[in-house]
């Protein structure tokens, strides 16, 4: 046969794969009608996995064999997406465990953040609740997390990922060690100063003190003053707190403008890191299990079994009820060598039809899948 021979006859069996494809729709209808009414659940693993194997069987090439049971991976599940919505259809939507608010109530309420007075995470906490905020801070995100597990403040404050570094990984495992769920999040820019006493000038300068990280931030300023030598510490604002507290001229710290005015610092130079579009983001968590109405953004995570074609399982059912995935990360899984647990954050409600039935099919399709908030 010639070519066109060749797709002429490929053509025919395409459409006879799409009339045998529709006559599998239908069905699959009759089956979960019929799972409807004796309360049986969609997903059967065992009867998959039966299935797959007969379909492997019945080919005669490891290559066919191969291409077999990935057509039946992928017709059962579009025949589990068609079954999950025919559940949604007869308002079987399983539930999310989360309540409905008009609005989040933070007036008077205590927010704990971790670091000191004047860090980037007491600048995050100010700025979304206000500068007359109820603010204390602990020395680690676990505790900050925990104090609001247990009831000790109404939110926490922690940072998640960074436009430049990346994701704060240590966070991410923490949202799975805790039952708070996230809220509300803020965006504050990352803007350093040199700070110095009062009365300091920049040719007093000898020693910088901050973070590794804004130190970083900062290079290509610092770099450019040979004669400075830079001192790593804990972190932004006790690179501040030790410049006020030695009151010595030739040191300067480089920090917020909020760290600065707290402590009363001067203003040396202002905004030198090197990209000045980078920020930060900040989730806002509490304990109860609540949104907003008007919440958009939806964070989830998720375990699934180490085999091929999992993940690709998983995201497509925000595919077939039309979900915008707008993140994903993973994380390795403690104990578990070589298995991760993925973060993922879609646009959406938990009170949308399609959110319920892609988080109702996801929940049976992943080994463990957990809403960390709507915001």
């Amino acid at each position: 046969m010639d070519l066109q021979e060749i797709r002429g006859k490929l053509d025919e069996i395409d459409a006879q794969l799409v009339r045998l494809l529709e006559e599998r729709l239908l069905l699959s209808r009759e089956v979960a009608e019929y799972k409807i009414e004796v309360g049986k659940p969609v997903l059967d693993r065992a009867r998959e996995e039966q299935k797959i194997a007969t379909v492997r069987g019945l080919a005669h090439t490891d290559f066919a064999k191969n291409a077999a049971e990935e057509m039946m991976t992928q017709l059962m599940t579009i025949g589990r997406r068609l079954q999950y919505g025919i559940l949604q259809e007869q308002g079987q939507t399983g539930g999310t465990g989360f309540s409905m608010i008009e609005r989040l109530d933070t007036a008077g309420r205590r927010v704990v953040y971790q670091g000191v007075e004047g860090a980037y995470s007491h600048g995050a906490a100010l700025q979304y609740f206000g500068d007359q905020a109820d603010t204390y801070h602990v020395k680690t995100w676990d505790e900050a997390m925990t104090a609001v597990e247990k009831g000790e403040a109404d939110f926490a404050v922690i940072p998640i990922e960074n436009s430049s570094a990346g994701a704060v990984s240590d966070n991410y495992d923490l949202l799975t060690t805790h039952d708070n769920v996230i809220v509300a999040e803020t965006f504050l820019p990352v803007s350093h100063a040199l700070l110095g006493v009062p009365g300091a000038a920049l040719e007093d300068i000898r020693t910088v003190y901050s973070h590794p990280q804004a130190l970083m931030q900062c290079s290509r300023y610092l770099n450019s003053h040979g004669e400075w030598r830079q001192i790593s510490v804990e972190n932004t604002a006790v690179a501040a707190k030790k410049v006020v507290a030695e009151g010595d001229k030739t040191q300067a710290a480089v920090a917020s403008e909020t760290a600065g005015r707290l402590y009363g610092l001067s203003v040396l130079a202002p905004a030198i890191n090197y990209n000045k579009e980078n920020t930060t983001r900040f989730l806002i968590l509490a304990r109860d299990k609540v949104y907003c109405r008007n919440a958009g953004k939806i964070s989830l995570c998720f375990e699934l079994p180490h085999k091929s074609g999992t993940l690709y399982n998983m995201l497509g059912n925000f595919i077939y009820n039309g979900v915008n995935m707008v993140m994903i990360e993973s994380r390795p899984i403690p104990g578990r060598s070589w298995e991760y647990r993925f973060f993922v954050d879609i646009e959406g409600n938990l009170s949308q039809p399609n959110i319920q039935n892609a988080l109702r099919s996801m929940k049976e399709e992943a080994a463990n899948l957990r809403i960390l908030g709507n915001y």
